[in-house]
């Protein structure tokens, strides 16, 4: 886990993802997260896994030419800080929490652990996945709930059990999103994998698009879509799944990273129904 203070330019907004593994930071919220710091906002990201449950190559786990899970979370976190660089985010944190089994993590620990990075940064904004966890993966829909829980902690003086903390100082986040994938969206991770699904306790989950009237907030990210596939190339363990990204049509690609859409789960700055175009609006004039 990264820790120390985060020297912060004056007045620069400041803007936190918060999300379950290495290429999350990529795949899902790479144009929000390279068009934001092209326009000088402060990016940072918390990583909770390493993400090494996952293939190498075209290898599953237990086959010969798979490395084995810590040498895989290695290389995953490598090609992690790498992606980060090209897409322009400041600094990278993980939690080192096990792939695959975050929700089975201590929810007050992890709370706290999450709350005490939003206090060493001190983001304006946060980003992490909405309660459907995109296509029902357990681990986005773990961090999700983690991440909404820290916000509330990380304004308190203490932590989760009432003890006071000996880290930063409480912090109140302005606004919270969830990623929100509407039907262009969702036609783009079709042709790009086919199919997104996870399958959980013998029960097959596939992503729903949410519908347009849901979304509060879209970010015309299309200046950014190369600087994002930059970004995905740099997770080359996972080259195997990737591929097809870089044939997709074009419509496809803006469907993806183009345009990235949001939910606004709280605001303490505005509201209303007119849909966003920017992520600090009450915050930024």
């Amino acid at each position: 886990m990264d820790g120390g203070s985060i020297p912060r330019a004056i007045g620069a907004p400041t803007l936190m993802a918060v999300l379950a593994h290495p290429d999350d930071e990529s795949l899902g919220f790479g144009g929000t997260l390279a068009a934001y710091a092209a326009r000088g906002v402060d990016v940072h990201l918390l990583t909770a896994t390493r993400g090494e449950a996952g293939r190498y190559h075209h290898f599953r786990r237990g086959e010969a030419g798979h490395p084995g899970a810590p040498a895989l979370g290695a290389i995953r976190e490598r090609e992690l800080r790498a992606a980060a660089a090209v897409l322009g985010i400041r600094s990278v944190s993980l939690l080192d929490y096990p792939d695959q089994h975050l929700d089975a993590a201590d929810p007050r620990e992890v709370v706290d652990a999450i709350a005490a990075h939003l206090r060493r940064v001190r983001p304006d904004v946060v980003l992490t996945f909405g309660p459907d966890g995109a296509y029902g993966h357990p681990d986005h829909i773990a961090i999700s709930q983690f991440t909404t829980a820290a916000i509330v902690a990380a304004a308190a003086a203490g932590s989760t059990d009432g003890e006071p903390t000996s880290g930063d100082p409480a912090h109140v986040v302005s606004k919270l999103y969830y990623v929100a994938w509407p039907s262009s969206t969702w036609d783009g991770y079709q042709a790009a994998f086919k199919t997104l699904v996870s399958a959980v306790d013998g029960v097959e989950r596939r992503a729903v698009p949410w519908p347009d009237w849901a979304i509060t907030t879209a970010i015309d990210t299309r200046s950014a879509v190369a600087t994002v596939l930059r970004a995905v190339s740099c997770h080359d363990s996972q080259v195997s799944v990737y591929e097809r990204l870089h044939t997709l049509a074009p419509e496809h690609l803006d469907g993806i990273w183009g345009r990235q859409h949001f939910y606004r789960a709280f605001s303490a700055v505005n509201g209303g129904r007119a849909c966003e175009a920017d992520l600090f609006e009450g915050i930024i004039s």
